[in-house]
């Protein structure tokens, strides 16, 4: 199993990228990060520099959007990095939550994403491709090479992400949901003539290891938050009963009453106080190293190829040594 690092691109910069240095000195494969530049800072100029402080970390956005980028230009932005250190990025893209909200537009729609995740691949690799009813072509990017995940959750994005991407993203980790996801993604794979096995799967959730279960629930609870803002758009379009939707994702949003994004990936966020311990317990790994050991496993028999550290709590330089000195060693890495 791969092991990658989400990091927000909060001031100072270099912060971010003192992270990511570390973090692959202690084992990690990925760094991540998010994507949203009116929230945070700009994660395209911070990749340069992360690229630059290691030798063998893949870095890129978990996720970006259709919507707040040209396409061309995320696809210029991928390539030029891969010439420039060696295809060492990974374009992980969604339909757009806290970046087009947050500026007053509404998430893209699958079609659009669709597109958008063609034209971006074939030019970062150096294909030519129809773009605005034009022909596009970046003739100085033939040795690049991008893999794009696609991050999802419902029925119609996780039959897309199957389809047409290199792989799966899914941000959070309940074992049960997991198998849900992962096995409609491959399904989706396969009835599209492609091989399944080939999808590169990746869950990605907070990570807190110690012992004060109580404390660690309250760090993290700003997970179930952002993830309930997904859910309560399976919810509108499918309905708390939806088919395809497990009640297991859909129920506990009974309670959520708007949502601020100005505390979007933040511990405390008070807008999260109807998120349950139990969705916490489930969509997070918490506890002792053992309890994250007993959750990875699980995860990697399920065919998960990468789990990434959201790492937005009080204890990141803890939790960094814990996987890196202990857990990821446990796990083969």
């Amino acid at each position: 199993m791969d092991f990658g690092v989400v990091l927000q691109t909060d001031p100072p910069a270099w912060r971010v990228v003192e992270l990511a240095k570390r973090a692959e000195t202690l084992g990690f494969n990925y760094g991540w990060t998010f994507d949203s530049h009116v929230l945070w800072q700009e994660p395209y100029v911070i990749y340069s520099q992360m690229l630059s402080a290691t030798n063998r970390m893949i870095v890129g956005p978990m996720v970006t959007n259709p919507g707040t980028r040209d396409w061309t230009v995320t696809a210029s932005l991928f390539a030029t990095l891969n010439d420039m250190f060696g295809n060492r990025t990974v374009c992980g893209i969604g339909r757009g939550d806290s970046a087009m909200r947050v500026i007053g537009h509404k998430p893209r729609s699958l079609a659009t994403l669709s597109e958008s995740m063609r034209v971006i691949k074939d030019l970062a690799e150096g294909r030519k491709t129809e773009y605005n009813h034009t022909q596009q072509h970046f003739p100085w990017a033939g040795e690049s090479e991008l893999k794009v995940l696609m991050a999802a959750y419902g029925p119609k994005a996780l039959h897309l992400c199957g389809s047409e991407s290199d792989g799966f993203i899914l941000q959070l980790a309940d074992p049960a949901i997991a198998e849900w996801t992962i096995s409609a993604v491959r399904q989706a794979a396969e009835e599209a003539g492609r091989d399944p096995d080939s999808l590169y799967i990746c869950v990605a959730a907070p990570a807190y290891v110690g012992d004060n279960i109580e404390h660690q629930r309250e760090q993290c609870r700003w997970f179930g938050g952002m993830v309930g803002n997904h859910v309560a758009d399976l919810v509108a379009r499918y309905g708390d009963q939806g088919v395809g939707v497990p009640q297991a994702l859909t129920d506990y949003i009974a309670g959520r009453e708007g949502y601020d994004y100005s505390g979007h990936g933040k511990a405390g966020h008070e807008h999260t106080d109807f998120v349950p311990d139990e969705i916490i317990d489930r969509f997070c790994l918490l506890g002792d190293e053992d309890a994250h050991l007993a959750r990875l496993r699980e995860l990697e028999a399920l065919g998960v190829d990468q789990f990434a550290i959201y790492l937005m709590h009080d204890q990141k330089d803890e939790t960094l040594n814990a996987y890196g000195q202990r857990i990821i060693p446990a796990m083969g890495g």
